[in-house]
């Protein structure tokens, strides 16, 4: 099995004729899709800013154990917009 970051688009196959209101939703919807999925990327890319920023803050010395929890909650927000868009 490949494994794509961005999939693409599923091919619908209808037995009958599709209206054009029907496949303008269908489009919406895939678009939709691909929206969350790029929300879930920049909120992860935020994310691993902000662990980098408390990582390298002098300040924040004492927090470095924060910095690896916000780099495991990027990662985890990637896959889930990852494979919520998949499914």
């Amino acid at each position: 099995m490949k494994f794509k970051l961005i999939p693409s688009p599923k091919k619908f196959e209808n037995k009958e004729k599709i209206i054009l209101r029907d496949f303008l939703a269908m489009e919406r919807t895939s678009l939709a899709n691909e929206r969350t999925l790029f929300s879930y990327i920049r909120a992860s890319l935020y994310m691993g800013i902000g662990g980098v920023a408390i990582l390298e803050y002098q300040g924040f010395a004492d927090f470095q154990w924060l910095s690896y929890i916000v780099f495991g909650l990027s990662l985890v927000l990637i896959f889930i917009g990852v494979s919520d868009i998949s499914a």
